[in-house]
């Protein structure tokens, strides 16, 4: 009998130990849980800290060159409105440097600049044309372009002043400039008669563009100079 009390009493035992690692399992459980909490807790916590710097940007910051970019568009729009082709002037006058606050000074030298690189390049087209000894007319074009680059670079000097070339205009600039782009216009014009009237057709679509787009920007041009004071009025400015 005492020995089947004791193997009662081992197998209590034994069962009671059975029961002892589940707690310990439980406790592992928790304590990896609270390891992989702070953890999370930790990481959250540095890119909160690394995104900060972001977050802490002025948000003026934004709003300015939102502001700039605004004003610019609205300085140009302005401006181009009174040209025979409003396109291409936008166009042209959008590639001037919006960091620094533009004039209309600064946007008529710009259009003159751009007049005289597309009338450059159109020059350049005519003395690869393979007719151009062979066809007088052509070659008067030639002349006439350089006249025309000649009058449209007077019209950007006579802007530029002093030691820092700074950009400046007087009635008697504004109407010597006016003068030379009025030349200019007049000398590309007389090309295209010439080319009319000699029923030249050889011209690619290319040079056909390019003239065409040298008109524009002339013109356009002339329509700024010729504004310039009704311009200078809605900035709050005078002609001295």
């Amino acid at each position: 009998m005492e020995s089947v009390n004791f193997f009662k009493g081992y197998g209590k035992l034994s069962h009671l130990d059975s029961q002892n690692p589940r707690p310990r399992s439980a406790s592992a459980a928790i304590t990896i849980s609270a390891v992989l909490f702070f953890t999370l807790v930790i990481g959250f916590t540095l890119a909160a800290l690394l995104l900060q710097p972001i977050n802490d940007k002025d948000p003026t910051d934004s709003a300015s060159a939102s502001s700039l970019s605004s004003n610019l568009v609205e300085s140009i729009k302005t401006i181009c409105n009174v040209t025979r082709y409003p396109d291409s002037c936008f166009t042209a006058l959008s590639s001037l440097n919006a960091s620094i606050k533009p004039d209309l000074e600064a946007f008529l030298d710009l259009s003159l600049q751009v007049a005289i690189t597309h009338l450059s390049d159109l020059s350049s087209s005519f003395k690869s044309l393979n007719d151009l000894h062979s066809q007088p007319a052509l070659k008067d074009c030639l002349t006439l372009f350089d006249d025309a680059l000649s009058r449209l670079n007077d019209s950007v000097s006579a802007m530029k002043v002093g030691t820092g070339k700074e950009l400046v205009l007087t009635k008697e600039k504004i109407s010597d400039i006016q003068t030379w782009i009025s030349a200019a216009m007049t000398d590309q014009d007389t090309c295209n008669d010439g080319l009319e009237e000699m029923g030249w057709t050889a011209a690619d679509e290319v040079v056909k563009s390019q003239s065409q787009s040298c008109k524009e920007l002339i013109s356009n041009s002339l329509a700024i100079v010729a504004n310039m004071q009704n311009l200078l009025q809605k900035c709050g400015r005078t002609m001295h």
